[in-house]
Order: C-alpha cells, then sequence, then structure tokens
C-alpha cells in the first residue's frame, strides 16, 4: 500500500489500482489523478479536514463514490455515510475501521467535537486530531500529528511513543513554519527511534509504502 502525503492532513492511500482519500481541506490543494476512487473518509467537521469544493470535485471523478465521516461532518450540510469508533468498512481492496471518539481539546470556551482515528487494513493508522490510539494494534506505519493549535509537541512525542510505530511521518503540519516543522519533526523522529521505528520526513506530494 502506498500513502502520499498532501498539504496538511490529507492523505492518499493507493492498493490494487484503487485509491482513498483521508481528510481533504481547506489547506490542502485541489487533488487530480484520481482513478479508481473507492472511498473518501473525513475524521472530523473542522473545515482543515473537509471542505464542500474537495467533495465536489472528488464526486466529479467518482460519482458514486462513499464519503465516510462523522455524525459532525453530516449535521454540516455534506451528504456521508455517518461512522462512529467500533465501525468498520472495507471499500475495494482497503479494511477501514475507526477508533477513538473525542477531538483533543483545543480550549475550554471551545467545543469538543467527535473524532475518528483511522486504521487501514490493520497496517497503517492516521489519529485525525486526536492522540487515541487503537487497542492490540502492531502499527506498522503511522501519520502522526505534529502542528495544531490543540498541539503541544511533548504530548505528540508521548503519543508516538505509546504508539510504537515501525515507521511514522508527521502530518496536520500546515500551522508551523518551515523552522517550526523541521524542529518538530525532529521530536517526532527521536520518539519513533525509541522503540526502533524509523521516521520519514515527507513533503506534499511524496509517499511510503507499507
Amino acid at each position: 500500500m502506498r500513502i502520499t502525503k498532501h498539504e496538511h492532513a490529507c492523505l492518499r492511500l493507493e492498493l490494487e489500482g484503487r485509491t482513498m482519500i483521508i481528510d481533504p481541506g481547506g489547506f490542502t490543494l485541489p487533488l487530480d489523478d484520481l482513478h479508481g476512487l473507492v472511498a473518501v473518509v473525513i475524521t472530523h467537521e473542522h473545515g482543515d479536514h473537509w471542505t464542500p469544493e474537495h467533495l465536489t470535485r472528488l464526486r466529479a471523478a467518482a460519482r458514486d463514490v462513499p464519503v465516510y465521516a462523522t455524525a459532525g461532518v453530516a449535521a454540516a450540510g455534506a451528504d456521508v455515510i455517518v461512522v462512529s469508533p467500533g465501525d468498520t468498512v472495507t471499500a475495494g481492496p482497503f479494511t477501514v475501521t475507526f477508533h477513538g471518539g473525542t477531538h483533543n481539546v483545543i480550549h475550554e470556551s471551545i467545543p469538543v467535537v467527535e473524532n475518528v482515528g483511522v486504521l487501514v487494513n490493520d497496517v497503517f493508522y492516521y489519529p485525525g486530531d486526536s492522540y487515541q490510539l487503537p487497542r492490540h494494534t502492531d502499527i506498522r506505519l503511522l501519520a502522526a500529528p505534529v502542528g495544531a493549535p490543540w498541539l503541544k509537541i511533548g504530548e505528540a512525542m508521548d503519543f508516538v511513543l505509546a504508539a510504537k510505530p515501525h515507521r511514522a511521518f508527521a502530518t496536520h503540519d500546515m500551522t508551523l513554519s518551515r523552522i517550526g516543522l523541521d524542529m518538530h519533526r525532529a521530536r517526532l523522529a527521536w520518539a519513533t527511534e525509541q522503540n526502533g521505528g524509523e521516521f520519514v520526513a515527507l513533503e506534499p506530494g511524496e509517499s511510503v509504502e507499507v
């Protein structure tokens, strides 16, 4: 399975000629080359993780593609299949289980929304905007958030330490300067290496295999 990082939190998964898109949000450039699109997954309702414009373009590429998302995304007006933690869906060669349940706290004045972490084919995990992990899973590849209003780098490091991935890369990064991104990536690399893992620094458009 090939995972391509796009801007901010958007990810493209490709396997056996099929494609799945995760979190095509407001900081992500329009996506192209969408042959074989079989699913779209949105982890929560915030605009940096989905936009109506992205969904319109994705459905133009694959008219009947299922879009799996939380109830908050549906309440925002999107035509989606609502999923919750504990659910499992299959789309082409991808089996997706949903985990977690809540977005990490930004501030007590800001409502906490539902968020689902995404485990694909039992090998790739992306938590959305949370530090919640699936239980009893050997994570071969982790997409680890690296920059956000809700993120403290020490907590992000603890998340990677707890996940113990074989490989990891940083995502959710458009809120950081170049200097800040490099600094935070170095901290996640250290955390990955503590359990014998390898950290991969991916720029938008670059890919890794798992």
